[in-house]
């Protein structure tokens, strides 16, 4: 197997990932959005359209974008107060400190900017940092991009070592796919740059089926868990990916015997061209109360979907209680039985 990303639809093509009379097609779709297999999640494939290769070979259905598809589907930029910096939430703000990621995801809600080559410049990031040590209600930083974790252990080092002069400044959280698409970039320099002396931080996978749980991937994670660095999950809720409650079990279950606790289950986006890939909110809220039944409450993410607007996520899991009177309710269990129940007078 090749040790360079594919990155053209030759390459594709010549990898038997996609077919050639798709030729000309797929140069459309991917002159509106890049191409970037990395050589982990081609390993990981097993056919030509598995749950792996359909989130990010380029798919001819992305040349279908719908009335309701949005170039910024969470409003990233309305809630910009500086470059490189969103403020949707009080306590937290998200840090884009760079466009760049190690895989291009085909169902990806910022792939109308993400791509673009390099950091944050040094003047929007000065702004950037300025703007969050002077807001002191903010308590979080949320790296993402494109992917933190493609930038150097030396830049991110001296980015942390900037976030912790901000005294009000607690947690920083990355936003990452690397430690599963690209692990060999998780060294012992990474790892050190991940643990500074004051700041909380949490690493939130970006991980939607088990099989791109690569020998390599979990190693990963077991050296990032071993050195005290807690672990979540990102999954998104994707149509030929994982929408089906055994795909996602065993997915949930393969995370929590890595030590990554499964935190969101993302509703998928309405990013331009990506309508292929979504459920509707009701099958996600069937496949969670399957789910419920099947897995304990550690495997189980918060089914969510972030609203249009940038008005942030509200959670979507089925609806298991009715009220029928005042401090009387039927309340349905996990095999979907009803029961009444009554809340006794505080």
């Amino acid at each position: 197997m090749s040790q360079r990303p594919i990155t053209t639809v030759p390459a594709l093509i010549e990898a038997g990932l996609a077919h050639p009379d798709d030729a000309d097609a797929l140069d459309r779709v991917a002159a509106g959005f890049r191409i970037r297999v990395s050589p982990a999640m081609r390993g990981a494939m097993r056919e030509a359209r598995d749950g792996v290769a359909a989130q990010f070979v380029p798919d001819t259905r992305e040349l279908n974008i719908r009335a309701e598809e949005l170039a910024d589907p969470i409003s990233d930029e309305a809630f910009s107060p500086t470059p490189g910096l969103t403020h949707r939430y009080p306590d937290r703000v998200i840090l884009h400190i760079t466009r760049t990621c190690e895989v291009y995801c085909r169902f990806c809600f910022r792939r109308e900017v993400v791509g673009e080559e390099g950091t944050l410049p040094e003047p929007d990031l000065a702004a950037a940092l300025d703007y969050i040590a002077r807001t002191p209600a903010i308590h979080e930083v949320i790296l993402t991009g494109g992917d933190p974790m493609v930038l150097s252990a030396r830049r991110l080092s001296a980015l942390m070592t900037r976030l912790e002069a901000i005294p009000h400044i607690d947690i920083v959280r990355f936003h990452s796919r690397v430690p599963v698409v690209a692990p060999q970039r998780i060294d012992a320099a990474m790892i050190e740059a991940l643990r500074p002396e004051r700041l909380a931080v949490w690493v939130v996978l970006h991980i939607n089926h088990a099989q791109e749980l690569t020998e390599a991937a979990r190693a990963v994670l077991a050296q990032l868990a071993g050195a005290g660095i807690p672990l979540l999950s990102q999954t998104v809720l994707l149509k030929g990916v994982n929408a089906d409650p055994e795909v996602l079990a065993g997915l949930f279950r393969a995370l929590i015997r890595n030590r990554v606790k499964p935190y969101y289950l993302h509703h998928c986006d309405l990013a331009r061209g990506t309508s292929h890939f979504r459920t509707t909110i009701a099958e996600g809220q069937a496949i969670m109360a399957a789910l419920r039944g099947r897995l304990s409450g550690t495997c189980l993410p918060t089914y969510v979907l972030d609203l249009p607007g940038g008005h942030g996520k509200v959670p979507l899991g089925p609806d298991y209680v009715e009220e029928i009177a005042p401090g009387h309710y039927a309340i349905r269990d996990w095999r979907g039985e009803r029961h009444e129940y009554r809340d006794p007078d505080g």
